[in-house]
Protein backbone atom coordinates (compact mmCIF):
# COMPACT_ATOMS: atom_id res chain seq x y z
CA UNK A 1 0.00 0.00 0.00
CA UNK A 2 3.05 2.27 0.34
CA UNK A 3 4.05 2.01 -3.34
CA UNK A 4 3.97 5.31 -5.26
CA UNK A 5 0.86 5.74 -7.44
CA UNK A 6 1.46 5.38 -11.19
CA UNK A 7 -0.64 7.86 -13.17
CA UNK A 8 -0.11 5.92 -16.42
CA UNK A 9 -0.64 2.14 -16.69
CA UNK A 10 2.52 0.52 -18.12
CA UNK A 11 2.03 -1.89 -21.07
CA UNK A 12 4.22 -4.40 -22.90
CA UNK A 13 2.41 -4.43 -26.24
CA UNK A 14 -1.07 -4.96 -27.76
CA UNK A 15 -3.14 -7.58 -29.58
CA UNK A 16 -6.10 -7.46 -31.97
CA UNK A 17 -9.33 -8.74 -30.36
CA UNK A 18 -12.21 -8.52 -32.91
CA UNK A 19 -15.77 -8.77 -31.55
CA UNK A 20 -17.40 -12.16 -31.28
CA UNK A 21 -20.26 -12.67 -33.73
CA UNK A 22 -22.63 -12.69 -30.75
CA UNK A 23 -21.94 -8.95 -30.48
CA UNK A 24 -24.84 -8.54 -32.91
CA UNK A 25 -27.11 -10.19 -30.35
CA UNK A 26 -25.92 -7.78 -27.67
CA UNK A 27 -26.38 -4.87 -30.06
CA UNK A 28 -30.01 -5.82 -30.59
CA UNK A 29 -30.70 -6.00 -26.83
CA UNK A 30 -30.26 -2.34 -25.92
CA UNK A 31 -33.87 -1.81 -24.91
CA UNK A 32 -35.03 0.12 -27.98
CA UNK A 33 -38.73 0.92 -27.65
CA UNK A 34 -40.73 0.44 -30.85
CA UNK A 35 -41.38 4.16 -31.40
CA UNK A 36 -37.75 5.02 -30.57
CA UNK A 37 -36.50 2.45 -33.11
CA UNK A 38 -38.72 3.79 -35.92
CA UNK A 39 -37.67 7.36 -35.08
CA UNK A 40 -34.03 6.28 -35.46
CA UNK A 41 -34.77 5.05 -39.00
CA UNK A 42 -36.54 8.31 -39.85
CA UNK A 43 -33.43 10.17 -38.60
CA UNK A 44 -31.45 8.37 -41.32
CA UNK A 45 -34.03 9.48 -43.89
CA UNK A 46 -33.66 13.09 -42.76
CA UNK A 47 -29.86 12.81 -42.98
CA UNK A 48 -30.33 11.54 -46.56
CA UNK A 49 -32.23 14.71 -47.46
CA UNK A 50 -35.65 13.05 -47.65
CA UNK A 51 -38.73 15.22 -48.09
CA UNK A 52 -41.25 12.39 -47.77
CA UNK A 53 -41.08 9.37 -45.47
CA UNK A 54 -43.70 6.60 -45.47
CA UNK A 55 -44.07 4.09 -42.62
CA UNK A 56 -45.97 1.18 -44.14
CA UNK A 57 -47.58 -1.66 -42.16
CA UNK A 58 -48.35 -4.62 -44.45
CA UNK A 59 -50.93 -7.25 -43.55
CA UNK A 60 -52.32 -10.32 -45.25
CA UNK A 61 -55.91 -10.54 -44.10
CA UNK A 62 -55.82 -10.59 -40.31
CA UNK A 63 -52.08 -11.21 -40.07
CA UNK A 64 -49.42 -8.50 -39.98
CA UNK A 65 -46.47 -9.59 -42.15
CA UNK A 66 -43.96 -6.74 -42.57
CA UNK A 67 -43.14 -3.15 -41.70
CA UNK A 68 -41.36 -0.83 -44.11
CA UNK A 69 -39.87 2.66 -43.89
CA UNK A 70 -39.52 4.28 -47.31
CA UNK A 71 -38.00 7.65 -48.17
CA UNK A 72 -37.13 9.77 -51.20
CA UNK A 73 -33.66 10.68 -49.92
CA UNK A 74 -30.49 10.60 -52.00
CA UNK A 75 -30.12 6.82 -51.74
CA UNK A 76 -26.93 4.76 -51.51
CA UNK A 77 -24.53 3.15 -53.93
CA UNK A 78 -23.39 -0.44 -53.52
CA UNK A 79 -20.31 0.67 -51.54
CA UNK A 80 -22.24 3.12 -49.38
CA UNK A 81 -24.81 0.45 -48.56
CA UNK A 82 -22.04 -1.88 -47.38
CA UNK A 83 -20.86 0.84 -45.00
CA UNK A 84 -24.41 1.51 -43.78
CA UNK A 85 -24.95 -2.18 -43.03
CA UNK A 86 -21.58 -2.57 -41.25
CA UNK A 87 -21.83 -2.38 -37.48
CA UNK A 88 -20.14 0.88 -36.52
CA UNK A 89 -19.46 1.54 -40.20
CA UNK A 90 -17.44 4.71 -40.69
CA UNK A 91 -19.01 7.41 -42.79
CA UNK A 92 -18.70 11.16 -42.90
CA UNK A 93 -21.52 12.71 -40.88
CA UNK A 94 -22.51 16.22 -41.94
CA UNK A 95 -22.49 19.12 -39.52
CA UNK A 96 -26.25 18.81 -38.97
CA UNK A 97 -26.47 15.00 -39.09
CA UNK A 98 -28.70 13.21 -36.62
CA UNK A 99 -26.70 9.96 -36.83
CA UNK A 100 -23.56 9.60 -34.74
CA UNK A 101 -22.37 6.08 -33.93
CA UNK A 102 -23.03 3.94 -37.02
CA UNK A 103 -25.18 1.45 -35.09
CA UNK A 104 -28.71 2.90 -35.16
CA UNK A 105 -30.05 1.16 -38.28
CA UNK A 106 -28.82 -2.26 -37.20
CA UNK A 107 -29.53 -2.13 -33.47
CA UNK A 108 -32.91 -0.41 -33.85
CA UNK A 109 -34.05 -2.88 -36.52
CA UNK A 110 -32.77 -6.11 -35.01
CA UNK A 111 -34.20 -5.14 -31.63
CA UNK A 112 -37.64 -5.59 -33.16
CA UNK A 113 -37.28 -7.86 -36.19
CA UNK A 114 -35.54 -11.12 -37.02
CA UNK A 115 -34.63 -9.76 -40.42
CA UNK A 116 -33.86 -6.30 -41.81
CA UNK A 117 -33.51 -5.67 -45.54
CA UNK A 118 -32.28 -2.38 -46.97
CA UNK A 119 -32.74 -1.57 -50.66
CA UNK A 120 -31.51 1.72 -52.08
CA UNK A 121 -31.09 3.57 -55.36
CA UNK A 122 -29.36 6.81 -56.30
CA UNK A 123 -30.11 8.92 -59.38
CA UNK A 124 -27.12 7.42 -61.21
CA UNK A 125 -26.96 3.85 -59.93
CA UNK A 126 -29.16 0.78 -60.04
CA UNK A 127 -31.07 -0.50 -57.04
CA UNK A 128 -28.97 -2.58 -54.64
CA UNK A 129 -29.86 -4.39 -51.42
CA UNK A 130 -28.48 -6.07 -48.34
CA UNK A 131 -30.13 -8.14 -45.62
CA UNK A 132 -29.19 -8.90 -42.06
CA UNK A 133 -30.81 -12.13 -40.90
CA UNK A 134 -30.38 -12.34 -37.13
CA UNK A 135 -29.59 -16.06 -37.06
CA UNK A 136 -26.84 -15.57 -39.68
CA UNK A 137 -25.53 -12.35 -38.17
CA UNK A 138 -24.85 -13.97 -34.79
CA UNK A 139 -23.00 -16.88 -36.39
CA UNK A 140 -20.40 -14.81 -38.20
CA UNK A 141 -21.46 -11.35 -39.37
CA UNK A 142 -22.80 -12.80 -42.64
CA UNK A 143 -24.81 -10.13 -44.50
CA UNK A 144 -26.87 -11.30 -47.48
CA UNK A 145 -26.79 -9.62 -50.90
CA UNK A 146 -30.33 -9.03 -52.18
CA UNK A 147 -31.09 -10.16 -55.74
CA UNK A 148 -30.89 -7.11 -58.03
CA UNK A 149 -34.25 -7.81 -59.74
CA UNK A 150 -36.04 -7.91 -56.37
CA UNK A 151 -34.23 -4.75 -55.22
CA UNK A 152 -35.52 -2.91 -58.29
CA UNK A 153 -39.02 -4.38 -57.88
CA UNK A 154 -39.19 -3.12 -54.29
CA UNK A 155 -38.12 0.36 -55.37
CA UNK A 156 -40.69 0.27 -58.20
CA UNK A 157 -43.41 -0.73 -55.74
CA UNK A 158 -43.05 2.68 -54.14
CA UNK A 159 -42.57 4.70 -57.32
CA UNK A 160 -44.00 8.20 -56.84
CA UNK A 161 -45.05 7.31 -53.28
CA UNK A 162 -42.55 8.55 -52.23
CA UNK A 163 -39.60 7.39 -54.42
CA UNK A 164 -39.23 9.36 -57.65
CA UNK A 165 -35.63 9.18 -58.90
CA UNK A 166 -33.89 7.96 -55.78
CA UNK A 167 -34.65 6.64 -52.33
CA UNK A 168 -34.30 3.88 -49.76
CA UNK A 169 -36.58 1.11 -48.47
CA UNK A 170 -36.03 -0.53 -45.08
CA UNK A 171 -38.02 -3.71 -44.59
CA UNK A 172 -38.59 -5.50 -41.28
CA UNK A 173 -39.73 -9.12 -41.25
CA UNK A 174 -40.46 -11.30 -38.24
CA UNK A 175 -41.44 -8.26 -36.17
CA UNK A 176 -41.40 -9.52 -32.60
CA UNK A 177 -44.34 -7.61 -31.15
CA UNK A 178 -46.74 -8.17 -34.05
CA UNK A 179 -49.73 -10.28 -32.89
CA UNK A 180 -49.11 -13.94 -33.76
CA UNK A 181 -52.82 -14.74 -33.91
CA UNK A 182 -55.86 -12.58 -34.59
CA UNK A 183 -58.35 -13.30 -31.82
CA UNK A 184 -61.41 -11.08 -31.94
CA UNK A 185 -59.85 -8.15 -33.79
CA UNK A 186 -56.49 -8.24 -31.95
CA UNK A 187 -54.60 -7.08 -35.05
CA UNK A 188 -56.86 -4.06 -35.49
CA UNK A 189 -56.49 -3.13 -31.82
CA UNK A 190 -52.72 -3.52 -32.05
CA UNK A 191 -52.55 -1.27 -35.11
CA UNK A 192 -54.76 1.35 -33.48
CA UNK A 193 -52.66 1.47 -30.31
CA UNK A 194 -49.29 1.26 -32.02
CA UNK A 195 -49.97 3.79 -34.75
CA UNK A 196 -51.41 6.26 -32.24
CA UNK A 197 -48.31 6.01 -30.02
CA UNK A 198 -45.98 6.13 -33.02
CA UNK A 199 -47.67 9.23 -34.43
CA UNK A 200 -47.41 11.03 -31.10
CA UNK A 201 -43.76 10.05 -30.64
CA UNK A 202 -42.69 11.12 -34.13
CA UNK A 203 -44.84 14.25 -33.95
CA UNK A 204 -43.12 15.25 -30.72
CA UNK A 205 -39.48 14.35 -31.33
CA UNK A 206 -39.42 15.51 -34.96
CA UNK A 207 -41.82 18.45 -34.61
CA UNK A 208 -39.33 21.04 -35.88
CA UNK A 209 -38.92 19.10 -39.13
CA UNK A 210 -42.65 18.44 -39.49
CA UNK A 211 -43.38 22.15 -39.04
CA UNK A 212 -41.52 22.77 -42.31
CA UNK A 213 -43.55 22.85 -45.51
CA UNK A 214 -41.13 20.53 -47.33
CA UNK A 215 -41.08 17.55 -44.97
CA UNK A 216 -43.79 14.93 -44.35
CA UNK A 217 -44.15 11.60 -42.57
CA UNK A 218 -47.05 9.33 -43.56
CA UNK A 219 -48.23 6.22 -41.72
CA UNK A 220 -50.20 3.76 -43.83
CA UNK A 221 -51.62 0.22 -43.65
CA UNK A 222 -52.05 -1.98 -46.74
CA UNK A 223 -53.55 -5.42 -47.26
CA UNK A 224 -51.14 -7.20 -49.62
CA UNK A 225 -53.80 -9.75 -50.64
CA UNK A 226 -56.26 -7.19 -51.96
CA UNK A 227 -53.92 -4.23 -52.51
CA UNK A 228 -56.28 -2.07 -50.44
CA UNK A 229 -54.68 0.75 -48.47
CA UNK A 230 -57.27 1.48 -45.81
CA UNK A 231 -55.31 3.77 -43.53
CA UNK A 232 -53.15 6.66 -44.68
CA UNK A 233 -52.53 9.81 -42.68
CA UNK A 234 -49.83 12.38 -42.15
CA UNK A 235 -48.07 12.76 -38.81
CA UNK A 236 -48.82 16.14 -37.24
CA UNK A 237 -46.14 18.15 -35.42
CA UNK A 238 -46.51 18.13 -31.64
CA UNK A 239 -44.66 21.18 -30.36
CA UNK A 240 -44.07 20.81 -26.59
CA UNK A 241 -44.00 24.62 -26.41
CA UNK A 242 -47.09 25.09 -28.60
CA UNK A 243 -49.42 26.74 -26.09
CA UNK A 244 -51.77 29.46 -27.40
CA UNK A 245 -51.19 31.81 -24.43
CA UNK A 246 -48.40 31.63 -21.86
CA UNK A 247 -49.30 30.59 -18.34
CA UNK A 248 -47.32 33.54 -16.97
CA UNK A 249 -47.19 37.05 -18.52
CA UNK A 250 -43.41 37.29 -18.03
CA UNK A 251 -42.59 34.19 -20.05
CA UNK A 252 -41.13 32.73 -22.22
CA UNK A 253 -37.83 34.28 -21.24
CA UNK A 254 -34.26 33.57 -22.35
CA UNK A 255 -31.57 32.84 -19.77
CA UNK A 256 -27.85 32.46 -20.35
CA UNK A 257 -25.79 29.86 -18.51
CA UNK A 258 -22.01 30.34 -18.50
CA UNK A 259 -20.18 27.04 -18.82
CA UNK A 260 -16.39 27.41 -18.42
CA UNK A 261 -15.53 24.74 -21.01
CA UNK A 262 -18.13 25.85 -23.60
CA UNK A 263 -19.01 29.46 -23.01
CA UNK A 264 -22.51 30.98 -22.90
CA UNK A 265 -25.47 28.66 -23.53
CA UNK A 266 -29.07 29.67 -24.09
CA UNK A 267 -31.99 28.38 -22.00
CA UNK A 268 -35.55 29.27 -23.01
CA UNK A 269 -37.85 29.05 -19.97
CA UNK A 270 -41.56 28.50 -20.68
CA UNK A 271 -44.59 28.31 -18.38
CA UNK A 272 -47.56 26.34 -19.71
CA UNK A 273 -51.09 27.52 -18.89
CA UNK A 274 -52.62 25.45 -16.05
CA UNK A 275 -54.97 22.54 -16.77
CA UNK A 276 -54.22 22.47 -20.49
CA UNK A 277 -55.94 19.67 -22.42
CA UNK A 278 -53.81 20.06 -25.56
CA UNK A 279 -51.89 17.00 -26.81
CA UNK A 280 -48.80 19.19 -26.93
CA UNK A 281 -48.98 19.26 -23.13
CA UNK A 282 -50.61 16.01 -22.09
CA UNK A 283 -49.15 13.56 -24.62
CA UNK A 284 -45.57 14.03 -23.47
CA UNK A 285 -45.89 11.85 -20.35
CA UNK A 286 -46.99 11.98 -16.75
CA UNK A 287 -47.01 15.15 -14.65
CA UNK A 288 -43.57 14.26 -13.32
CA UNK A 289 -42.16 13.27 -16.72
CA UNK A 290 -43.24 16.25 -18.81
CA UNK A 291 -41.62 19.01 -16.71
CA UNK A 292 -38.00 20.06 -17.06
CA UNK A 293 -35.44 20.22 -19.85
CA UNK A 294 -36.22 19.63 -23.52
CA UNK A 295 -32.89 19.08 -25.24
CA UNK A 296 -32.54 19.38 -29.03
CA UNK A 297 -29.72 17.98 -31.15
CA UNK A 298 -29.68 19.56 -34.61
CA UNK A 299 -33.40 20.42 -34.24
CA UNK A 300 -34.29 16.86 -33.22
CA UNK A 301 -35.80 16.52 -29.72
CA UNK A 302 -33.62 14.02 -27.85
CA UNK A 303 -34.97 14.47 -24.32
CA UNK A 304 -38.54 15.41 -23.42
CA UNK A 305 -38.56 16.44 -19.77
CA UNK A 306 -36.50 15.67 -16.69
CA UNK A 307 -34.29 17.82 -14.47
CA UNK A 308 -30.99 15.93 -14.94
CA UNK A 309 -30.10 16.02 -11.22
CA UNK A 310 -30.66 19.78 -11.01
CA UNK A 311 -33.61 19.06 -8.75
CA UNK A 312 -36.27 16.43 -8.11
CA UNK A 313 -39.52 16.40 -10.13
CA UNK A 314 -42.33 18.16 -8.29
CA UNK A 315 -46.01 18.38 -9.12
CA UNK A 316 -45.83 22.14 -8.46
CA UNK A 317 -43.37 22.43 -11.38
CA UNK A 318 -45.59 20.60 -13.86
CA UNK A 319 -45.95 23.77 -15.99
CA UNK A 320 -42.18 24.38 -16.34
CA UNK A 321 -40.46 23.45 -19.60
CA UNK A 322 -37.04 24.64 -20.73
CA UNK A 323 -35.90 24.42 -24.37
CA UNK A 324 -32.15 23.88 -24.89
CA UNK A 325 -30.31 23.41 -28.19
CA UNK A 326 -27.18 21.37 -27.49
CA UNK A 327 -24.03 23.24 -28.53
CA UNK A 328 -21.49 21.70 -30.90
CA UNK A 329 -18.35 20.13 -29.48
CA UNK A 330 -19.78 19.71 -25.98
CA UNK A 331 -19.82 15.90 -25.68
CA UNK A 332 -17.85 16.13 -22.43
CA UNK A 333 -20.72 18.13 -20.87
CA UNK A 334 -23.76 16.67 -22.67
CA UNK A 335 -23.62 12.96 -23.55
CA UNK A 336 -26.39 11.88 -25.87
CA UNK A 337 -27.53 8.25 -25.56
CA UNK A 338 -27.14 5.95 -28.56
CA UNK A 339 -30.93 5.68 -28.83
CA UNK A 340 -31.29 9.49 -28.73
CA UNK A 341 -33.81 9.22 -25.91
CA UNK A 342 -31.98 11.11 -23.20
CA UNK A 343 -29.02 13.32 -22.31
CA UNK A 344 -26.52 12.81 -19.51
CA UNK A 345 -25.20 16.09 -18.14
CA UNK A 346 -22.00 16.83 -16.23
CA UNK A 347 -21.84 18.72 -12.90
CA UNK A 348 -20.57 21.73 -14.87
CA UNK A 349 -24.01 22.23 -16.41
CA UNK A 350 -25.84 21.84 -13.09
CA UNK A 351 -23.53 24.38 -11.41
CA UNK A 352 -24.02 26.86 -14.27
CA UNK A 353 -27.80 26.74 -13.81
CA UNK A 354 -27.50 28.23 -10.32
CA UNK A 355 -26.07 31.47 -11.73
CA UNK A 356 -27.83 31.56 -15.14
CA UNK A 357 -29.49 34.96 -15.76
CA UNK A 358 -31.71 36.73 -18.26
CA UNK A 359 -30.96 40.12 -19.80
CA UNK A 360 -32.38 41.94 -16.80
CA UNK A 361 -30.30 39.97 -14.32
CA UNK A 362 -33.12 37.72 -13.08
CA UNK A 363 -31.83 34.29 -12.06
CA UNK A 364 -32.95 31.03 -13.64
CA UNK A 365 -34.02 29.93 -10.15
CA UNK A 366 -36.54 32.81 -10.18
CA UNK A 367 -38.08 31.26 -13.28
CA UNK A 368 -38.58 28.03 -11.37
CA UNK A 369 -40.28 29.96 -8.58
CA UNK A 370 -42.56 31.72 -11.11
CA UNK A 371 -43.62 28.42 -12.68
CA UNK A 372 -44.39 27.00 -9.24
CA UNK A 373 -46.34 30.12 -8.24
CA UNK A 374 -48.43 29.87 -11.44
CA UNK A 375 -49.40 26.32 -10.55
CA UNK A 376 -50.23 27.17 -6.94
CA UNK A 377 -52.27 30.23 -7.93
CA UNK A 378 -54.34 28.14 -10.34
CA UNK A 379 -55.05 25.67 -7.54
CA UNK A 380 -56.01 28.51 -5.21
CA UNK A 381 -58.42 29.96 -7.80
CA UNK A 382 -60.14 26.59 -8.09
CA UNK A 383 -61.24 27.09 -4.47
CA UNK A 384 -60.07 23.70 -3.23
CA UNK A 385 -56.95 22.44 -1.50
CA UNK A 386 -56.66 18.74 -2.20
CA UNK A 387 -54.91 16.34 0.11
CA UNK A 388 -51.85 14.55 -1.35
CA UNK A 389 -52.43 10.91 -2.27
CA UNK A 390 -50.47 7.78 -3.07
CA UNK A 391 -50.36 7.54 -6.88
CA UNK A 392 -52.16 4.80 -8.84
CA UNK A 393 -50.03 2.19 -10.58
CA UNK A 394 -50.30 -0.97 -12.66
CA UNK A 395 -53.72 -2.09 -13.83
CA UNK A 396 -55.21 1.36 -14.33
CA UNK A 397 -55.25 2.83 -17.84
CA UNK A 398 -52.33 5.30 -18.35
CA UNK A 399 -54.71 8.09 -19.41
CA UNK A 400 -56.64 7.71 -16.13
CA UNK A 401 -53.43 7.65 -14.09
CA UNK A 402 -52.34 10.83 -15.86
CA UNK A 403 -55.63 12.59 -15.03
CA UNK A 404 -55.36 11.58 -11.36
CA UNK A 405 -51.80 12.91 -11.26
CA UNK A 406 -52.99 16.15 -12.87
CA UNK A 407 -55.86 16.62 -10.44
CA UNK A 408 -54.36 15.44 -7.16
CA UNK A 409 -51.03 16.29 -5.51
CA UNK A 410 -48.94 13.15 -5.00
CA UNK A 411 -47.18 11.98 -1.86
CA UNK A 412 -43.45 11.99 -2.80
CA UNK A 413 -41.48 8.76 -2.78
CA UNK A 414 -44.49 6.48 -2.30
CA UNK A 415 -44.91 3.15 -4.10
CA UNK A 416 -48.02 3.32 -6.38
CA UNK A 417 -51.16 1.31 -5.67
CA UNK A 418 -51.73 -1.43 -8.27
CA UNK A 419 -55.22 -2.69 -9.17
CA UNK A 420 -55.13 -6.26 -10.45
CA UNK A 421 -57.45 -9.24 -10.89
CA UNK A 422 -56.98 -12.31 -8.70
CA UNK A 423 -59.09 -15.33 -7.77
CA UNK A 424 -60.76 -14.70 -4.41
CA UNK A 425 -63.54 -16.36 -2.46
CA UNK A 426 -66.96 -15.55 -3.96
CA UNK A 427 -67.90 -13.76 -0.75
CA UNK A 428 -65.30 -11.09 -1.58
CA UNK A 429 -65.34 -8.53 -4.38
CA UNK A 430 -61.97 -7.02 -3.51
CA UNK A 431 -58.99 -7.57 -1.23
CA UNK A 432 -56.76 -4.91 0.31
CA UNK A 433 -53.13 -6.09 0.13
CA UNK A 434 -51.20 -3.56 2.21
CA UNK A 435 -47.84 -5.31 2.00
CA UNK A 436 -47.75 -5.33 -1.82
CA UNK A 437 -49.68 -2.05 -2.26
CA UNK A 438 -52.32 -3.78 -4.39
CA UNK A 439 -56.11 -3.75 -4.66
CA UNK A 440 -57.09 -7.25 -5.81
CA UNK A 441 -60.41 -7.59 -7.65
CA UNK A 442 -62.14 -10.97 -7.74
CA UNK A 443 -61.28 -12.78 -10.99
CA UNK A 444 -64.50 -14.80 -10.71
CA UNK A 445 -66.60 -11.68 -11.44
CA UNK A 446 -64.38 -10.36 -14.24
CA UNK A 447 -66.24 -11.83 -17.21
CA UNK A 448 -69.57 -10.49 -15.98
CA UNK A 449 -68.17 -7.01 -15.35
CA UNK A 450 -66.52 -6.93 -18.77
CA UNK A 451 -69.74 -8.14 -20.42
CA UNK A 452 -67.95 -10.95 -22.20
CA UNK A 453 -65.29 -8.68 -23.70
CA UNK A 454 -61.68 -9.86 -23.67
CA UNK A 455 -59.76 -8.50 -20.70
CA UNK A 456 -56.27 -7.09 -20.35
CA UNK A 457 -53.97 -5.48 -17.80
CA UNK A 458 -55.72 -2.09 -18.03
CA UNK A 459 -59.28 -3.30 -18.59
CA UNK A 460 -62.40 -2.00 -16.83
CA UNK A 461 -61.06 1.57 -16.31
CA UNK A 462 -64.31 2.92 -14.81
CA UNK A 463 -64.54 0.24 -12.13
CA UNK A 464 -60.83 0.43 -11.30
CA UNK A 465 -60.95 4.23 -11.06
CA UNK A 466 -63.83 4.01 -8.61
CA UNK A 467 -62.02 1.35 -6.57
CA UNK A 468 -58.91 3.56 -6.41
CA UNK A 469 -60.95 6.57 -5.24
CA UNK A 470 -62.72 4.37 -2.69
CA UNK A 471 -59.64 2.66 -1.27
CA UNK A 472 -56.49 4.72 -1.83
CA UNK A 473 -56.67 6.26 1.65
CA UNK A 474 -56.47 2.80 3.23
CA UNK A 475 -52.85 2.57 2.06
CA UNK A 476 -51.97 5.94 3.57
CA UNK A 477 -52.48 4.59 7.10
CA UNK A 478 -50.68 1.77 8.82
CA UNK A 479 -53.83 0.36 10.42
CA UNK A 480 -57.58 0.61 9.81
CA UNK A 481 -59.80 2.00 12.56
CA UNK A 482 -63.18 0.53 13.49
CA UNK A 483 -65.10 2.98 11.25
CA UNK A 484 -62.87 2.21 8.28
CA UNK A 485 -63.20 -1.55 8.85
CA UNK A 486 -66.96 -1.17 8.94
CA UNK A 487 -66.87 0.78 5.66
CA UNK A 488 -64.74 -1.91 4.01
CA UNK A 489 -67.22 -4.57 5.09
CA UNK A 490 -70.15 -2.45 3.84
CA UNK A 491 -68.53 -1.85 0.41
CA UNK A 492 -67.58 -5.52 0.17
CA UNK A 493 -71.16 -6.65 0.80
CA UNK A 494 -72.75 -4.22 -1.68
CA UNK A 495 -70.21 -4.86 -4.44
CA UNK A 496 -70.49 -8.65 -4.11
CA UNK A 497 -74.27 -8.33 -4.45
CA UNK A 498 -73.87 -6.09 -7.52
CA UNK A 499 -71.33 -8.46 -9.12
CA UNK A 500 -73.64 -11.45 -8.61
CA UNK A 501 -76.50 -9.51 -10.20
CA UNK A 502 -74.23 -8.80 -13.20
CA UNK A 503 -73.38 -12.51 -13.42
CA UNK A 504 -77.05 -13.49 -13.39
CA UNK A 505 -77.89 -10.97 -16.11
CA UNK A 506 -75.07 -12.35 -18.22
CA UNK A 507 -76.39 -15.90 -17.74
CA UNK A 508 -79.95 -14.82 -18.63
CA UNK A 509 -78.77 -13.19 -21.86
CA UNK A 510 -76.45 -16.06 -22.71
Amino acid sequence: MTQDWQFEVPITGSKHLPPDARYMEALSSQGYGFEVAIADLVDNSIDAGAKDVVIHFLRAGDRLVSLLVIDDGKGMTDEELDVAMTVGGRRDYGEQSLGMFGTGLKSASLSHASSVTVVSKTRRTRAVGRRWLMKRAVSGFQCDIVASDYAQALVDRYADRPIVWQGTVIRWDGVKNFPHYDRGGETDRYLHRTINRLGLHLGLHLHRFLEREDFNITIAVEDVDSGTEYMNFGVEPLNPFGYPVSGHPGYPRTFTAELPSIGPMRLDGHVWPPKSTLDEYRAVGSVMDRQGFYFYHHNRLVQAGGWNNFRQPDQHLSLARVAIDLPEGAAHVFRLTVKKDGVETSPEFITALETAKDEGGALFTEYMAAAEATYREARKRSGATRKPVIPPGRGLDPSVRETIEDELPLLPGEEPVAILWRKLDKSMFFEVDRENRTIHLNQQYRAAILGGRRGGLNDSPVLKSLMYLLLHQVYEKEYSGSREKDNLQLWQSILVSAARAESERMTDHG
